[in-house]
């Protein structure tokens, strides 16, 4: 191998065993900040210069739209033209390309919608209430969430049990699910979870399908293995047994996403799952200064499910961890704010390179407050994206039923936006209408205005609409793509709405609009637009202007930032008593590991604090420290005490729960379909039981597993 060559110059001596170790499966454990991302790139590279495959023969799958287009744009960098029919991408953008060419095989055409959740729920919605169930009996977003875990375990309609959810919707959670599918497939459309599950079915009932990708992909690379759920174990699986030169990157260290599926078990049994496979620890840090990598390393020692590394770096700048106590939250953040105004005073650090992280989203407010009243600009990751805007998801729905006239959910949704006179009569005789005929909302309008039973208003303006959306779908044959979308808003009067409209937001709204249609330039059809902004990933959207950037621990995952604060590390709220009421100790090794992500997301300088008093719910309560600052080791930061008071001491003990012991519980009480109640999530049903947990669904929080000591029958 000749080491001289760019992509392998200076590779450590492991990162250069994961790039050029070609045949065979192969996990690389790559702790946080141990150059993962240059490792794939380089490994695709040396692939394909030392002739071991041509790039079409290379599959490389990520989570994010981001991290596939930094791999994308680190390959084309030293291999140019060459890799232009190398497959990158997300695993549900690989998959929907897939599906693209054979959707016919499985009922779907080619032109296929992608729903989003909003669409999900309003489908659900009419089916529950055309099953006749009470939507309070049988909630749409509970349905939603079983049918989202059918998916995630590759579990089709006709392998789930009538029972398999308890007594659920009455025993009939397989026949709702089987006409959810039944109903999307008529509108040409599937959710996100029918990408993967299509692809496993179309490899399983199309054998030479199967075989032809099998032998497609040579060589295949995946990105944070750690965050698989089932369904993604099983098609890597499936493409991978010809060829098994699968290489998976990832750390368990960092795999805090159980509670959308996926699952640890898969990068802890790699070496089990392929026979002969070769495993790689990357443990010399990059981004982190030794004092924030012994904090780490020592924290996360504490888990149990976890193969063994230990980060390390040459690096020996930066100041110690500070761990640092305040009288109560509110004092917590002013005084970050304070901190984060000298270091941009003293230009130590510009605002986009310091990041606050939390444990919950309701803990932002303190610091909003506080950096507003010291005029210092921030940025809230993961508030209202801009395809989440009402205009933008309209527009959007314009778009969808441009190229499927099937997608009854973007007919609905735009039909009388703006106002056509189409009033729920007039609607319900077009549902009716299709019903009847087995045809879509769009052919059931257009038989409706050719019978011309009724003149009015409303029909003219039916007529009308039809006729746009039909000579806007042809004009796409030989008119730019942009160019039509933008002729039919005005043509609908779409954007003469929002001309028209006096409120305050109306200007934004129109401008949101016009943003949308000129952003269509940069994809080469409406399909690919439509594909992308479904699968587009909050972490694909980290502005770069010069704002403080206040987010969730779980949103920080992937990035770095010179200065981090962690704030609230107080029992109950991180480890958060949620997690641990839920899932136990699971659940206290999933904070934990997010702890790590949170710790190893500083570059330079980390300040971990908790409050001595945190108002929660309006109460001000006394707090506990974090058994996970307990667990850091004390000669690697250095404790600033702000506020001393000797009622409040250190816990050691570190119960992980509370018990009411006055209160007397049959376990057996708590039976399936029981209705209960909890102090902090409300009002709920019975879902499971084991032992003394029960699974419960709450109608404001979703389904949590509880033990029985905290919940009362209602």
């Amino acid at each position: 191998m000749d080491d001289t060559k760019e992509y392998l110059s200076g590779l450590n001596e492991s990162q250069l065993e994961a790039v050029t170790h070609v045949e065979g499966p192969l996990l690389i454990l790559a702790g946080a900040g141990t150059g993962k991302t240059r490792v794939l790139t380089s490994r695709i590279i040396n692939i394909v210069d030392n002739a071991h495959a041509f790039p079409s023969q290379i599959l490389a799958v990520t989570f994010t739209n981001k991290a596939a287009s930094e791999m994308r744009q680190r390959v084309e960098k030293y291999l140019g033209d060459v890799m232009g029919s190398m497959n990158i991408g997300t695993f549900h953008s690989i998959a929907a390309k897939i599906l693209r060419k054979h959707a016919e095989l499985l009922g779907y055409k080619s032109d296929y919608t992608i729903i989003n959740q909003d669409d999900q729920i309003r489908l659900i919605k009419q089916i529950v209430k055309d099953f006749g169930f009470d939507e309070k009996d049988v909630p749409a977003k509970l349905l939603l969430y079983y049918i989202n875990r059918f998916k995630d375990r590759a579990i089709l309609p006709e392998n789930v049990a009538s029972n398999d959810i308890g007594h659920f919707a009455n025993n009939k959670i397989k026949q709702l699910y089987h006409e959810y599918q039944d109903r999307l497939k008529n509108f040409n459309a599937m959710d996100f979870g029918d990408l993967l599950l299509n692809n496993i079915t179309l490899f399983n009932t199309h054998l030479d399908i199967c075989l032809l990708y099998q032998n497609k992909f040579k060589y295949m690379l995946v990105d944070e293995y750690q965050d698989t759920n089932i369904a993604q174990y099983m098609w890597l699986r499936i493409l991978s047994q010809n060829n098994n030169n699968i290489c998976c990157v990832g750390d368990d260290d960092q795999s805090i996403y159980a509670w959308r599926g996926a699952e640890i078990s898969n990068i802890l049994r790699f070496d089990k799952d392929y026979k002969d496979a070769k495993v790689i620890r990357l443990e010399r840090n990059y981004r982190s200064t030794q004092h924030i990598l012994n904090i780490a390393s020592k924290l996360i020692a504490n888990n149990t499910m976890r193969h063994f590394k230990e980060l390390w770096t040459e690096r020996t700048d930066g100041d110690m961890v500070k761990v640092v106590n305040y009288y109560d939250d509110k004092e917590e953040a002013r005084a970050i704010a304070d901190e984060i105004d000298m270091l941009e005073r003293m230009k130590k650090c510009s605002l986009s390179d310091i990041a606050v992280l939390v444990r919950a989203g309701y803990q932002t407010r303190n610091f909003e407050e506080s950096l507003n009243f010291l005029g210092i600009p921030y940025r809230i990751i993961g508030s209202t994206k801009f395809y989440d805007r009402t205009e933008v998801k309209d527009g959007v729905a314009y778009i969808r039923l441009l190229i499927n006239h099937d997608d009854n959910l973007a007919f609905e949704r735009i039909i009388n936006v703006p106002k056509r006179g189409v009033g729920p009569s007039t609607l319900q005789n077009i549902i009716q209408l299709s019903k009847e005929n087995g045809i879509s909302y769009f052919a059931a309008t257009k038989m409706l205005v050719q019978q011309k039973k009724s003149k009015s208003k409303a029909m003219d303006s039916l007529a009308d609409f039809i006729n746009h959306i039909e000579t806007s779908n042809h004009q796409l044959k030989h008119t730019e793509h942009r160019k039509v979308v933008e002729e039919l808003m005005e043509k609908t009067s779409y954007l003469e709405m929002y001309r028209k409209e006096d409120k305050e937001d109306a200007k934004d709204r129109f401008g949101n609009i016009k943003e949308l249609v000129r952003s269509l330039e940069e994809y080469e059809s409406l399909n690919d637009f439509l594909q992308y902004i479904t699968l587009v990933n909050d972490a694909d959207n980290v502005a770069e202007d010069n704002r403080v950037n206040i987010m969730t621990m779980h949103a920080a995952k992937g990035l770095e930032f010179d200065t981090v604060f962690l704030p609230g590390w107080e029992e109950g709220v991180f480890p958060s008593s949620k997690s641990i009421e839920e899932d136990r100790e699971n659940g206290l090794e999933e904070e934990r590991r997010l702890a790590y992500v949170a710790i190893t997301r500083a570059k330079r300088n980390l300040t971990i604090s908790y409050a001595c008093y945190r108002r929660v719910y309006g109460d001000f309560q006394a707090s506990e420290i974090s058994r996970f600052i307990n667990e850091l080791p004390k000669n690697a930061y250095q404790l600033i005490n702000n506020y001393f008071n000797n009622t409040y001491k250190q816990n050691n003990n570190h119960p992980v729960i509370k018990i009411n012991k006055a209160r007397s519980i049959e376990h057996a009480k708590f039976g399936v379909g029981e209705k209960v109640e909890h102090v902090t999530f409300g009002k709920g049903v019975v879902l499971s039981a084991d032992g003394n947990v029960r699974q419960v669904f709450f109608e404001k929080t979703g389904v949590k597993k509880i033990m029985v000591e905290f919940l009362k029958i209602v």
